[in-house]
């Protein structure tokens, strides 16, 4: 992907990921990826099972691809393959070495983390509502995050806010 700067959105459940890259990829003028996970599970017609994440990796990773090569400056994604860690970890105490092995390669610009401060929208496919669950996930994530010693910030409050935070931090960075 030419000079693009990509930018991962990452946190728990119901912290505003989705919504705050749509309007980061709307006010920059570029793209941004979806979780393709998402759209993977609506249509499974089961819950999940351990090898599902291997194949949600792969979708991931095939979806950045694709909508990589019609960004322009950024490139804003709802995930990346340290959440499918996580949720593997959690549920079944241990990853596909293909996701590691992925993780390790992985090449981001940036962290923007979503604080769990957001008020829960019920969904189907949302697992933990639990307030010290959503804390522990964000703590998680920020650990993640500080491991891999790039550039981060933290995004809070409201809609209006967690995007002037995100901006503000982008247009700072770059």
């Amino acid at each position: 992907m030419r000079n693009i700067k990509k930018i991962v959105i990452i946190g728990g459940e119901s912290t505003g990921k989705s919504t705050l890259c749509e309007h980061l990829a709307m006010h920059y003028k570029t793209s941004w990826v979806k979780e393709f996970a998402r759209e993977y599970l609506e249509t499974l017609g089961r819950d999940y099972v351990e090898t599902n994440l291997l194949e949600i990796a792969k979708g991931q990773l095939a979806l950045e691809k694709k909508i990589g090569t019609a960004a322009n400056q950024f490139l804003f994604c709802d995930t990346d393959l340290h959440v499918i860690k996580v949720w593997s970890d959690y549920k079944y105490g241990r990853c596909d070495s293909f996701i590691l092995h992925k993780i390790a390669k992985q090449k981001q610009d940036a962290y923007i983390i979503t604080s769990p401060d957001f008020p829960w929208k019920e969904d189907p496919l949302r697992e933990h509502p639990e307030p010290k669950l959503r804390e522990y996930f964000f703590e998680l994530y920020k650990a993640i995050v500080l491991k891999t010693g790039l550039p981060y910030c933290i995004v809070s409050g409201n809609e209006v806010e967690r995007m002037k935070k995100a901006t503000f931090f982008l247009d700072d960075l770059y």
